[in-house]
């Protein structure tokens, strides 16, 4: 995983695909990066790009108002391959015609190549599953170009002219096209020539490189948060200038059992690393005491934590850096809230708000990795794996899967029903599949019998879920014999506890976490 860089720039048409493309091409060890359709050649000509991919997206380009590809994309002389819109796009400007169809293609189809082309279907049969998702289609072709492919719907499925300018109805990046890894990975190395030298231990020598050039002799604070993120840049950074960094993990009392003592474990027995361990409990649940609003609960607890920090900072002196476990989807969502205005659903706990005397340059060198990328990273450098694939956790941790106000007592109730839903999920193999699971203490109560008595007491939810990234998100189809026992322990080893759900919402329409 060198950024050093040759790249694939994928220009971005407000697809929700993609994504989807920019991890496809990784899978294939090139580097790329997602651009949006109005950026400028000077903001991406550093990156030296050796191909471009033009995404889909939900406009029609014979709409006035629809967005195109730069000029640049075409002057470059570089090779495009355009996707469902982005073949669409290049039709349109090139000389082409497109036009709405008459046959809607929305789902499976086959693909029959009329030429076959010996880049793009290199190994591949004439025939293949593909899957469409269009109203529009191409209905002349610009000059220089033929048609290549074809399905049932659309006489016209595949494009290219002897430039390396390609265009494919159909999306190559989506599961549902078996082979369509395979397409993406031949336009790469075949038409682009790219090499594939996107590889973790590529990766780790050149970013260690970076942050010695970017932090001299300077000194390097990170807060732990005991998730995988900051693990791994924190490690990095460690390799790269040793003892001119700290970590500081704070604990805030909202993690689940045990999770402090053995961060506290991996970072100062593994780890060997300058380590702060800040005990703050009582302060974040006094703060907490009597509130009910969750957006009340994460702002509590992010300027707690603010305020934690940058006392245990202080102690060191004057810092000059400080590391953050930034991904590239948080930067792909920065990129698009410039351009956009969207609802705030809820806040992100971060440490974007330090205060402003804390006037530090960020090291950020997981900045350009998917969440895969950084277990990747993670594994490449030596972590342990139990952290490597510890499943994602709020930064307000349990507070917000407590309904209502939070309390030590309810904390301990959570705790050990979490504590059985992770064991039995870990137990029967489950817990690599799952994106994640836990336990909501729901804030209601339920009648119940226990022995010869009435009780009223807490409801329990589980929650499980498969994710590639968490935008989107679907539950997880636990067996009936994991979930009865879950339910069966947590009604019998958890106190006041006396009835046990599972929540089958995905993502839309709910979020992975309840608050």
């Amino acid at each position: 995983m060198s950024p050093q860089r040759e790249s694939i720039l994928i220009v971005d048409f407000g697809s929700q695909y993609s994504r989807l493309i920019a991890r496809r091409v990784r899978e294939s060890s090139v580097y790329c990066e997602i651009v949006s359709y109005n950026t400028k050649w000077g903001a991406v000509k550093g990156l030296n790009p050796k191909g471009i991919i033009l995404s889909g997206g939900p406009a029609s380009v014979y709409d006035e108002r629809s967005p195109l590809a730069p000029l640049w994309v075409f002057e470059s002389g570089l090779p495009v391959l355009g996707i469902c819109y982005g073949m669409q796009v290049l039709v349109h400007q090139l000389g082409g015609k497109v036009a709405a169809s008459t046959k809607k293609e929305y789902g499976h189809a086959v693909l029959h190549q009329n030429k076959p082309n010996e880049s793009l279907f290199t190994g591949l049969p004439q025939s293949l599953p593909v899957w469409m998702s269009h109203a529009d289609q191409v209905t002349e072709l610009p000059p220089g170009f033929v048609s290549m492919a074809h399905t049932d719907n659309s006489p016209i499925a595949v494009v290219g002219n002897d430039k390396g300018i390609l265009g494919i109805q159909f999306h190559p990046e989506v599961v549902h096209t078996p082979q369509g890894s395979n397409i993406i990975e031949n336009f790469l190395t075949k038409t682009c020539n790219m090499g594939q030298t996107w590889t973790p231990g590529n990766f780790v020598s050149d970013s260690i490189n970076r942050i010695r050039e970017q932090v001299g002799g300077g000194k390097v604070i990170c807060a732990l948060s005991g998730g995988v993120d900051s693990a791994v840049a924190a490690t990095l950074v460690h390799k790269a200038v040793g003892d001119q960094l700290t970590c500081i993990f704070v604990n805030n009392g909202l993690m689940r059992r045990g999770e402090p003592d053995r961060v506290k474990e991996t970072f100062e027995k593994y780890m060997d690393i300058n380590f702060i361990f800040s005990e703050s409990t009582e302060r974040f649940l006094t703060g907490l005491a009597g509130v009910i609003d969750p957006e009340r609960k994460r702002k509590i607890i992010g300027e707690e934590f603010i305020n934690v920090f940058d006392e245990e900072a202080s102690k060191l002196g004057a810092v000059d850096f400080l590391t953050q476990g930034t991904l590239y989807p948080d930067v792909i969502e920065s990129k698009t809230s410039d351009n956009s205005v969207s609802a705030t659903i809820k806040t992100h706990h971060n440490v974007g708000g330090l205060p402003d005397h804390m006037k530090m340059e960020l090291v950020e060198p997981l900045r350009y990795l998917f969440k895969d990328e950084v277990r990747q990273v993670g594994l490449e450098l030596g972590l342990p794996e139990e952290m490597v694939y510890r499943q994602p956790f709020p930064g307000p941790g349990l507070a917000i899967r407590i309904m209502g106000e939070v309390t030590s007592e309810k904390l301990e109730i959570l705790r050990a029903a979490d504590w059985i839903v992770m064991d039995e999920v870990k137990s029967n193999g489950l817990y690599n599949e799952l994106w994640q699971t836990f336990a909501v203490l729901t804030g209601s109560r339920s009648v119940g019998v226990t022995g010869d008595f009435r009780t009223y007491g807490h409801v329990i939810a589980i929650r499980a879920v498969k994710s590639d990234d968490a935008m989107t998100a679907d539950w997880a189809r636990l067996p009936y014999d994991v979930l009865a026992s879950i339910s069966s322990r947590i009604s019998n080893e958890v106190p006041d506890v006396n009835r046990v759900v599972f929540d089958i919402t995905s993502k839309p329409p709910g979020t992975i976490e309840w608050e």
